[in-house]
This record gives structure tokens, C-alpha cells and sequence, in this order.
């Protein structure tokens, strides 16, 4: 009794000793500028804080996301990963726990005659058959001295905070690619309406020309070249109409339906580009950018994955113990206490043999670790970087748009003038015709800048860590 007191204080003192055997590898800091290029920061917010609904207030486009939220595979299998991810979480709590083994069983041999077991059996029982019933309670232990199982337990709680560090990225990049499809499906549909106009266009000036060829005013080359300004915005029509069914599928596609028309009840011209795009501090991107969360958890479970290969490297110790009840004979096998019977045991485990495999685990697993934290600096300087390019998208297009709308306006009135100079003989039909080409290619243009900052800015948001929460 002495013996097993000692013991057990020894084996407690080691247990609750616990030992570290590995030391974490902390996060490189200072790796976000003080400011992004070509932004000053009026305070520290940032328009990635914002509710997704607060930023995108048009109920169409919330729709589509509110449907793809739900529909999306990606989006699915991201979700699916984190049940995945919980289970294991789960599962690796239960490693402080005995592992309990319940077993019952019934055992029936008959040695040989001519043998010592056969002759010394039928000597002391008078039996040829050797009969064993046994039912036991078996517990497996190993104690956590040197972290293994502590360090399995924080990687597996890593692991799964990476997946829903995963579920957030996909879903700011889900939000950002319906938004920009819906708004890129609002371009077309302007763009188609600019062409069908600019036909009518096109067809009352070549009703004219036709008049003054009949009246010999111009020569046949002046018809061919109406006609073909008419046919170069007829042609548009039908590859932009298949570009609007294309776009149509592609949305279709995104937010999990099968392709189908998509209903809109905005227009390019009424959508409104915010000006307060306040990107904030880059320092904000490290706590909501999900990839650069995701890659900070990359790191917590190569800490722990060097703390378990390290820890495999040390001595295990395992206690087993077991009891139940043990008869050679059916009738006696649940008297009790004769048949009762227990068992306990300690042992200690150091690996020699696979020592070196067990070295070169640890050194993979610190190389692993080295890269993680590579892969978290540059996922810092993606970021940084993604949103200085989207905030030069949006300065440098609100003066492209600033200058695409006068010219535009310009060449509306230009338009204009030279069908009137025109009809009334003081412009000749090739001042027409360029001036009405001149005007579909700056409508076209001024559709396609605007589309572009809109596209800017939802980009913006997405890059500033913003569209899931």
C-alpha cells in the first residue's frame, strides 16, 4: 500500500508537472505600412466594417446574394468543411480521456492426449477440454507529460477555425463576383439600348442619303457608306444581346440556379457611386481579412504540429489496467468474488530505432512552420496591395468618367449639328456619319467606366475584408 501511495504521488507530480517541450513561434509584426498608397485615412474606419446590406442597398442585388448565400456549392462544400472540421475538434478533446475497452468472451480448446497440458488436465480435472470465460473492463491511458496531446488539441481547434476563416473568404469573393455581374449585366443591357438607338440613328440618316442620291445631289459611294455604318450597329445588337444571355447564365451559375433570365429593375444611369470610401488603417486588415486570419491559424497549428513531433521524441508513459470476471467453467463465472480478477500496469515508452525518423519529423515540421509564416507575410502584402490598386481604381475613374461624360455630351450635340448642317446642305454625309460613330463609341465607353467603378468599389470592400459579417 506504501508502494502504490509513492507511486501514485510520483506519477501525479509528473503528470501536472506539464512539461513543454516546444516553444510557439510568435507572428511577425509591423508588416502593415502606416497607410495605403495614395490614401490618407480620415480615422480608423473603414467601409470593410459596414454590413453587407448597409453597403449594398439595392434589393435585386441583395437578393442574388441572399440566394446564392444559400444555393453557391462553393459555398456549400465551405460549410460542409466546417462540420467536418468541429467533428475532429471534437474528437481531439476526448485525448485526455481513458480509452475504455469492454470485452466478453467464451473459449473452448482440446490439447493432445500425449501432451503435458493433456495429461496434467486430465489428471487434475478429468476433463479433455481446457474451458475459459472471461468479462473484463480494459483501461488505456497514456498521460500528456511532455504537451503531445495538448499540442493535437490546439492544431485540431486551429484547424477548424481555418475553415470558417475559409467560409468567410469565399463568401466575400461570392458577395463581390454577383455584385459585379449584376452591375456588368446593367452595362449590356445599357449598352444594347445606346446600339438600338444609335440604328435609328443610323437609319433615318440613310433615308435621307437616299433621298439626295435620287435627286443627284450624292453619288452611290455615299449610299455604301451609310450602309455600312447601318450594318456595323446593327451587328452590335445581336453580340451584345448573346453577351447579356451569357452574363444571364453566368449569374445563374453563380448563385446556384440553372441559367435562367435574370429580373432587374435598375438601370446603369440610376446606380449611385459612393464617395465616402474611408479605407482606414492597414493595420485593421490583419483582424479582418479571413485570408489573412486563415494564414495567423496556419501558424497555430504548425506550432502545434512541431509540439507533437517533438513530443514523439520523448518518453511516453502509458498506464493500462483492467478486472472483471474469469472462470473455467460456465457455472462459476459470475461467482462472486471467487471469480473476480484485476490487473494494473505502468510502463514507459522511449523510442530508439525510430529515433532518426522521429528527427527528421521535427525538422520537416519546423521547415513547414518557416513557410507558414512566409505564406502570412505575403498574404499581408496581397492585401495591402489589393486594396491600393482598388482605391487607384477609384480615384483615377471618377476623373475618367468626369472626362468620358464631356466628351459624350460633346459629341451629343456634335451629333445633333451635323444632321441639321446636314438637311439643310451645309455639312456633307461623311461629317454625319463620323459624328454619329463618334457618339456610339463615347456612349459605349461612358457605360463601360461606369460599370468599371462600381465593379471599383465592391472591389474595394471585398479587399478591405468586408461581405461577411
Amino acid at each position: 500500500m506504501k508502494r502504490f501511495n509513492i507511486l501514485s504521488i510520483l506519477l501525479f507530480a509528473i503528470i501536472w508537472s506539464g512539461c513543454s517541450v516546444s516553444k510557439d513561434l510568435a507572428l511577425p509584426q509591423s508588416l502593415a505600412p502606416k497607410m495605403f498608397r495614395n490614401s490618407v485615412p480620415q480615422d480608423s474606419s473603414s467601409v470593410g466594417d459596414l454590413p453587407l446590406k448597409s453597403f449594398i442597398n439595392d434589393l435585386t442585388v441583395q437578393n442574388l446574394i441572399d440566394t446564392a448565400l444559400v444555393k453557391n456549392y462553393d459555398m456549400q462544400i465551405a460549410l460542409k468543411n466546417i462540420d467536418a472540421a468541429e467533428v475532429l475538434f471534437k474528437q481531439s478533446k476526448l485525448g485526455y480521456l481513458p480509452e475504455l475497452k469492454l470485452q466478453v468472451a467464451a473459449s473452448s480448446s482440446r490439447p493432445s492426449d500425449n501432451s503435458l497440458n493433456g495429461l496434467s488436465l486430465n489428471q487434475f480435472t478429468g476433463s479433455t477440454h481446457i474451458e475459459d470465460y472471461n468479462a473484463n473492463l480494459g483501461v488505456f491511458w497514456e498521460a500528456d507529460i511532455w504537451g503531445k496531446i495538448r499540442n493535437q488539441k490546439a492544431g485540431a481547434l486551429a484547424s477548424f477555425l481555418q475553415t470558417e476563416e475559409a467560409r468567410k473568404a469565399v463568401q466575400t469573393r461570392l458577395v463581390a463576383n454577383v455584385a459585379q455581374g449584376y452591375y456588368n449585366l446593367l452595362m449590356l443591357d445599357a449598352q444594347l439600348e445606346i446600339a438600338r438607338k444609335n440604328l435609328k440613328l443610323n437609319d433615318s440618316t440613310l433615308r435621307i442619303i437616299n433621298l439626295q442620291f435620287d435627286a443627284g445631289q450624292v453619288t452611290s459611294l455615299a449610299i455604301q457608306q451609310a450602309e455600312a455604318q447601318q450594318l456595323n450597329a446593327a451587328q452590335l445588337i445581336p453580340r451584345l444581346e448573346q453577351n447579356v444571355a451569357l452574363q444571364e447564365n453566368a449569374l445563374s451559375v453563380l448563385i446556384g440556379t440553372l441559367p435562367k433570365a435574370i429580373n432587374r429593375s435598375s438601370r446603369l444611369d440610376k446606380m449611385a457611386i459612393p464617395q465616402d470610401l474611408n479605407a482606414g488603417f492597414p493595420s485593421a486588415l490583419l483582424s479582418r481579412r479571413p485570408d489573412i486570419k486563415s494564414a495567423e491559424l496556419a501558424l497555430n497549428v504548425a506550432n502545434a504540429k512541431v509540439g507533437v513531433a517533438k513530443a514523439s521524441l520523448y518518453p511516453s508513459l502509458v498506464i493500462t489496467a483492467s478486472g472483471g470476471i474469469n472462470s473455467f467453467k460456465a457455472s462459476n463465472w459470475f461467482s462472486v468474488p471467487a471469480s473476480l480478477f484485476g490487473l494494473v500496469s505502468g510502463g514507459i515508452t522511449q523510442p530508439i530505432f525510430q529515433r532518426g525518423q522521429l528527427k527528421s519529423n521535427l525538422e520537416l515540421a519546423k521547415i513547414d512552420r518557416e513557410k507558414t509564416v512566409i505564406q502570412f507575410r505575403q498574404s499581408v502584402i496581397n492585401a495591402v496591395g489589393e486594396v491600393s490598386d482598388e482605391l487607384t481604381k477609384v480615384e483615377k475613374l471618377k476623373t475618367q468618367y468626369s472626362i468620358a461624360e464631356k466628351r459624350a455630351q460633346t459629341l451629343q450635340q456634335a451629333s445633333k449639328n451635323a444632321s441639321l448642317l446636314f438637311k439643310s446642305g451645309m455639312a456633307n454625309y461623311l461629317e454625319v456619319i463620323t459624328a454619329q460613330g463618334n457618339l456610339l463609341q463615347s456612349e459605349l465607353e461612358l457605360t463601360t467606366i461606369k460599370t468599371e467603378q462600381l465593379n471599383a468599389v465592391v472591389g474595394l470592400y471585398r479587399s478591405l475584408g468586408g461581405g461577411w459579417n
